[in-house]
């Protein structure tokens, strides 16, 4: 895999020249970018990948929830549907996506949609009887179709975008330089016990502009398993543990159940994967073959809603982002903008 990178390495020049042509066009308003008269804010990466896109969505949901009334707009990646949908008491997992199925089932409060075409997204939005006063737009950084009012890049600690190639080479969807965009900067999925010197370190090495904030988030672990039953992390040291994953990179997970001396023998699936009868099948094999009479399956949030209902002993573990450093200040940036945006005010 490693070898096919390298020797793609003239298409990373061509997709890395195509890419930065498109948003010079936007830049120089040639190509015309959408504003909306509701505030919105755009969560996105400059990578393919996992970030932490969704558990960053759901902190500002938790941020905002109890002053405004808040909606998501997704494009539902790999959902079983196309067009604007808002999601409701009959939606699905596979017909919305399981990100937004997830963001739904978690905060009922909130309205949750998909539309590939934000543009679109945003109008039907503005256009209910009841719309929503802040919209946070998921996984929208090269959206360039709609002008975020404030742009929130991810990067992670282990892969930073300064230190990444052009797909299909590395894994930027575009030059380094996009992040010009953001207002601010998050790096995610960072040792909890950073010390402030590397943090320093980092911040040279993405070399902000002067309106542009750099801040640090780590990945905690719920310690209260969710599913079929309730259990405590803690009570699986007896356990054999089947982990089912289908997420971009649930090496952070393996590492965390390693560190906990758990047990477990993992099955990965692509990112995203939508499990078939067959996989369905694989993985009651594998759960039958687990020795012992404690043994449950153990997946991640985002699996959970899709696979619930068709393995038995399912439980899940899920995940939030904390803020290592500077949290208030983050949170103040984020609150700032919302009231000082057109109709919140």
């Amino acid at each position: 895999m490693k070898f096919l990178r390298k020797i793609a390495f003239p298409f990373s020049i061509l997709y890395g020249l195509i890419t930065s042509l498109r948003n010079y066009l936007y830049d120089v308003g040639l190509l015309k970018s959408a504003h909306f008269k509701t505030p919105t804010i755009v969560v996105g990466n400059l990578s393919v990948g996992g970030t932490g896109k969704t558990p960053q969505i759901e902190y500002l949901i938790d941020l905002l929830k109890n002053d405004y009334k808040m909606a998501v707009l997704s494009r539902g990646y790999k959902r079983k549907s196309k067009g604007f949908l808002m999601a409701d008491a009959t939606i699905s997992a596979e017909i919305i996506g399981d990100e937004p199925f997830q963001i739904h089932l978690k905060f009922p409060e909130a309205i949750v949609c998909v539309d590939a075409d934000r543009t679109n997204g945003i109008t039907k939005l503005e256009e209910l009887e009841n719309p929503p006063m802040v919209i946070l737009l998921d996984d929208a950084f090269q959206h360039r179709k709609v002008r975020g009012g404030f742009n929130i890049l991810l990067t992670t600690y282990l892969n930073l975008y300064v230190n990444d190639t052009m797909l299909p080479t590395g894994d930027l969807r575009e030059n380094a330089s996009g992040a010009n965009r953001a207002q601010a900067i998050i790096v995610t999925k960072c040792p909890a016990d950073i010390s402030e010197n590397e943090q320093k370190e980092i911040i040279k090495m993405l070399h902000p502009k002067v309106n542009q904030q750099v801040f640090f988030t780590s990945i905690t672990y719920d310690t209260q398993l969710k599913g079929e039953s309730k259990l405590n992390l803690s009570e699986l040291a007896d356990f054999n543990i089947l982990l089912v994953t289908g997420i971009a990179n649930p090496k952070p997970l393996t590492d965390y159940l390693k560190n906990k001396k758990l047990n477990f023998k993992h099955l990965k699936y692509p990112d995203h994967h939508h499990f078939s009868l067959n996989d369905i099948g694989e993985i009651n094999s594998a759960y039958e073959s687990l020795s012992g009479t404690n043994n449950i399956i153990l997946t991640t949030e985002k699996d959970y809603v899709r696979i619930f209902g068709k393995l038995k002993n399912l439980h899940y573990i899920s995940i939030k982002t904390t803020f290592i450093t500077h949290k208030n200040e983050f949170d103040n940036l984020i609150k700032n903008y919302v009231e000082q945006s057109s109709g919140n005010s």
